[in-house]
């Protein structure tokens, strides 16, 4: 009879919060490491991006050149806008998380379950508008030549603003048909032909005299990429690989193809964090609801879970500077 007795105390120690040398439970001690390794991790990452970007400092993508997408407003420059709001929204998000541990603390379920809705529907807010940016870098905006040594050249007018290739590119009927399995050989097919050809963009760049070329160089003073002459525009044409047009894992319409795998990569491993709180926070949520904590006397897994949603938070501020800001 001891032994069992012991041995439910034993796990209600575990469970229940029971406080330990350090000060905290095993369960804030074991996020807590959680939280050190993770944080190691992201600084790997971090750092490496940052290292790329120090070696090619002088030709790396500005963030207000690719950033530039606002909801609703097609066609309006709005840089760095909506990443901004997207901040916020997380960074509120974090608040409410805050609101909901003090709650928690008060043994107050109605402000805890509030706060905890309000935290999960911002993480989902932040997700969709994170898959909205995806979406519209993966599209592109305006579309570039990719040469033969793998760097990009863009389209600009005669006040140097960037235009799209659709707006100036000769139209033409080349004959050309995509190879798939149903005209070709069986299981073999190619990637979707480019809407625009390299001869169509470099016939309706002869065809208007007021464009010029910028290359992936950026003045560093100016913090500006430079434009190519007219004279000299045709010598980098005559090396055009082919129309690259958005951004994937293996061409970048901005700049460096590297930008582009680094912004996938952390980005997307960042929103996988997110992801997994919103699912954290809502089984957590419904676990408030049914009073689960209540028979429990204590809400310390709500507080275990926010100091996760809000690691997730500064780990953002740090991507949103690197990425974005620097």
């Amino acid at each position: 009879m001891e032994s069992t007795i012991a041995t439910n105390a034993n796990r209600d120690n575990w469970n229940g919060g029971e406080k330990k040398p350090l000060g905290v439970s095993y369960g804030k001690m074991m996020m807590w490491f959680f939280i050190l390794s993770d944080a190691l991790t992201f600084s790997g990452f971090l750092g490496a991006y940052g290292l790329m970007r120090f070696k090619f400092i002088d030709s790396w993508p500005i963030a207000d050149e690719v950033f530039t997408h606002f909801p609703f407003l097609h066609g309006v420059h709005a840089p760095m806008y909506y990443v901004a709001l997207m901040t916020f929204v997380l960074i509120f998000s974090s608040v409410t998380m805050v609101l909901a541990v003090d709650a928690g603390h008060q043994m107050n379920k109605a402000k805890v379950t509030f706060y905890m809705f309000l935290t999960i529907i911002g993480g989902a807010i932040f997700l969709g508008s994170q898959a909205w940016e995806w979406k519209n870098f993966i599209g592109g905006s305006y579309g570039a030549i990719q040469l033969n040594d793998g760097k990009i050249i863009q389209f600009v007018d005669a006040i140097g603003h960037q235009v799209t290739l659709e707006s100036f590119a000769k139209k033409g009927h080349s004959g050309r048909i995509q190879h798939t399995k149903s005209n070709g050989l069986w299981y073999v097919e190619e990637a979707n032909l480019p809407a625009i050809t390299i001869n169509e963009v470099i016939e309706g760049f002869k065809a208007h005299p007021e464009l010029n070329i910028r290359t992936e160089q950026i003045n560093l003073e100016l913090k500006k990429k430079i434009i190519v002459p007219r004279a000299n525009a045709m010598k980098y044409l005559k090396e055009s690989k082919a129309v690259v047009v958005g951004a994937n894992l293996s061409e970048n319409e901005y700049g460096k193809t590297l930008f582009a795998d680094f912004f996938f990569f952390i980005t997307g491993f960042h929103g996988f964090h997110v992801l997994s709180g919103v699912l954290i926070n809502s089984i957590i949520f419904f676990n408030v609801i049914i009073g689960t904590y209540e028979r429990r006397g204590h809400y310390e897994m709500v507080e275990k879970v926010g100091l996760y949603w809000h690691f997730v938070d500064l780990v953002w501020v740090f991507v949103f500077t690197f990425f974005y800001l620097v």
